[in-house]
């Protein structure tokens, strides 16, 4: 056996300070990996795969969702299909869970639908607001802070007004000179949950043009509410299907003046503004996390656990909140889940499907706000948790609730991100002022306004520089007193050189607004990484492994090292080569 080489006392020294700081950080790297959340307890391989089908309104929120807990092992499949055929197709037990911002049992069109056989409950899974996603445009320029009235949006979704430029959008944006431009009202084509909380809000708030409209389009009144958009031929509606169908309409280039109702988190995702919309203290709101909870507190629960509704929502105080904050078409999603065991569910998806539940219930409402949609209050979080419980097969847990880290919660049980809710800006009172900044995708592009119109908002420095002054004195007489008149705004734009005129408008330009307009915003999805606790504990253990190697390997080799120099050293020192003395 070759013995081991003496080391001299400064490299012994080093040596065990080495192998000390190595085994030190390899108790640091358990610690680490040991003290983050735990997944799961099931491996990848003991969930059974699931299925389910329904709303568009709540999809990116699940589809985030779904990517999250696969690496708990868990695969959770998602159709997009709409509300009416998510809840037939659970109803017919094709598939293990339906999604609907509606219930059974609804009558339709003097139809009431019919509730399944199979036992079912709903859970609440995330809040969000239906928005009015828009493309439009002055001189060339995107506008991103248009805002409606009740009455003008349902005007414009029931064909009474057809031009932009209409005096009633006039009067909601007094600080805008809007384009003599048709509108293009985009409906849904498919039965969707979002056309059904539309419809709800329009034969609740605006009965008499709801109901004049289904008239015109061969349906029985009252009207009330529709999964089915009707459209009357000839109107100058399209209709899409999906969400992504209809967002995905309005944002084309060609599509100039087209309108759509849709899930905030679509005009995001799209980079595209929506409507600020009137509620009842005659602010203009935007549909954000924060307004759209603070408009919920309005909201009725059925309570009653006997019902078959139980947890289903009656808004109608939602939409005359008298809270300015609020936004009027605020609403929640369900998760419609089976209460009893027939096939084709079974005790193993229910399993599956009460761990993704127990998920997007806490962790997974951390993250409605940067997804487009507000997170669930604390009393339909544990309402939520209750209902889990009723799903065959679930593995029950008690959760504690504090460790959600939901942005509602508080100590006290209040709705914290509705009480700290910023409150609208002065410019966005109905009125003669108009706030310049944009909203949802669009959020951070201003469209200038009136200078007499700019009410001291954030932004009124720039808007009172651009679009206000040179149109109000000369562009009346530019193009002869029209707001449409494109041939002789070309004609004018020829002769003076220095200004150019709107050809939607009439208006002279400011002469660093151009004509080409700008170029498409492209899509700023939101989209979140899947959550890396997983791979971080695997690599915090795997480093802790190759440290520990370290520490028992490391130290002898460097000791035959440094033992081998040292005897090469002292040689060397006894033998001195002739090299030396040349």
């Amino acid at each position: 056996m070759i013995p081991a080489p003496v080391l001299p006392p400064a490299d012994a020294r080093r040596i065990r300070a080495a192998r000390a700081v190595a085994a030190l950080l390899a108790l640091l790297c358990v610690l680490l990996a040991v003290e983050l959340p735990a997944a799961p307890a099931a491996h990848a391989d003991s969930y059974t795969k699931i299925s389910g089908a329904g709303s568009t309104w709540s999809s990116n929120a699940l589809d985030q969702w779904r990517r999250n807990v696969t690496q708990y092992g868990m695969t959770v499949n998602y159709a997009a299909v709409g509300s009416s055929v998510g809840r037939e197709q659970f109803k017919n037990g094709v598939s293990d869970f339906g999604v609907s911002e509606i219930p059974y049992g609804l009558t339709e069109f003097g139809v009431k639908e019919a509730p399944p056989k199979r036992g079912y409950a709903y859970m609440p899974i995330v809040a969000g607001g239906t928005s009015f996603m828009y493309n439009l445009k002055i001189g060339g320029k995107r506008v991103t802070n248009l805002r409606l009235s009740g009455a003008v949006l349902t005007k414009i979704f029931t064909g009474k007004i057809t031009m932009w430029n209409a005096p009633e959008v006039a009067a909601d944006n007094p600080g805008l000179t809007l384009p003599a431009r048709r509108v293009i009202p985009v409906v849904r084509s498919d039965g969707s949950g979002t056309t059904a909380q539309f419809s709800t809000w329009m034969a609740k708030e605006q009965s008499g043009l709801w109901n004049d409209y289904c008239r015109r389009a061969g349906k029985p009144t009252p009207c009330g509410l529709t999964s089915y958009y009707p459209v009357i031929p000839g109107s100058g509606f399209t209709a899409q299907s999906g969400s992504l169908g209809v967002s995905g309409y309005v944002r084309q280039p060609q599509a100039e003046g087209a309108i759509t109702y849709v899930e905030y988190s679509y005009a995001i995702k799209t980079g595209f503004p929506v409507a600020k919309l009137l509620n009842s203290s005659g602010y203009y709101v935007e549909p954000t996390a924060s307004s759209v909870a603070v408009g919920l507190m309005s909201a009725r629960i059925n309570d009653d656990k006997n019902s078959t509704d139980y947890l289903t929502q009656i808004l109608d105080n939602v939409y005359r909140s008298g809270d300015r904050r609020a936004y009027p078409l605020s609403s929640y999603s369900y998760m419609i889940v089976p209460t009893t065991n027939e096939a084709p569910f079974t005790e193993d998806k229910g399993r599956t499907l009460g761990a993704f539940a127990y998920y997007f219930l806490c962790e997974g409402q951390q993250q409605a706000d940067q997804l487009g949609y507000s997170p669930l209050p604390i009393n339909l979080v544990q309402a939520g948790l209750s209902q889990v419980r009723r799903i065959p097969g679930v593995e029950a847990k008690n959760v504690d609730i504090k460790g959600c880290r939901n942005p509602t919660f508080s100590s006290d049980g209040s709705n914290t991100l509705a009480k700290n809710a910023p409150y609208p800006q002065p410019c966005d009172k109905r009125g003669t002022t108009q706030c310049s900044t944009g909203t949802a995708g669009a959020r951070n592009q201003q469209t200038p306004v009136k200078s007499g119109a700019n009410g001291g908002s954030s932004s009124g420095s720039s808007s009172g520089t651009t679009g206000g002054t040179t149109a109000g004195t000369s562009g009346g007489t530019a193009a002869g007193g029209t707001t449409a008149g494109a041939t002789t705004a070309g004609a004018t734009t020829g002769t003076t050189g220095a200004t150019a005129i709107d050809p939607d408008t009439g208006e002279q330009l400011p002469a660093d607004s151009g004509g080409g307009g700008d170029a498409t915003v492209a899509g700023n999805p939101v989209s979140l990484a899947a959550d890396g606790q997983g791979a971080l504990r695997t690599t915090l253990m795997a480093l802790s492994a190759i440290l520990l190697l370290g520490v028992v390997v490391g130290p002898p080799i460097a000791a035959r090292a440094l033992g081998a120099r040292s005897g090469r050293s002292g040689r060397t020192a006894r033998t001195p080569g002739k090299g030396a003395d040349a």
